[in-house]
């Protein structure tokens, strides 16, 4: 398998997505990580990032590392 190789100034940063319904996600957009944050506060911002801050109670959210999104992809 031939390695893809990610340019080195591209940001560590978030791929997000919405469940629709169970079992079915939709993605709503990336977002770059915030330095200094834990990674549960990291993803809950990207969350709010890439929804514009209109993310709602009640609504799920998955914030995926974009490296391991990028990885997924590979297989």
């Amino acid at each position: 398998m031939a390695e893809t190789k990610r340019p080195a100034t591209a940001k560590p940063g978030y791929v997000v997505f919405r469940q629709i319904r169970e079992g079915d996600w939709r993605l709503v957009g990336e977002a770059d990580r915030m330095p200094g944050h834990t990674a549960r506060a990291a993803r809950a911002q990207a969350i709010r990032d890439a929804t514009g801050g209109k993310a709602k109670d009640g609504e799920i959210y998955a914030a995926v590392l974009r490296s391991e999104w990028r990885i997924a992809l590979e297989c």
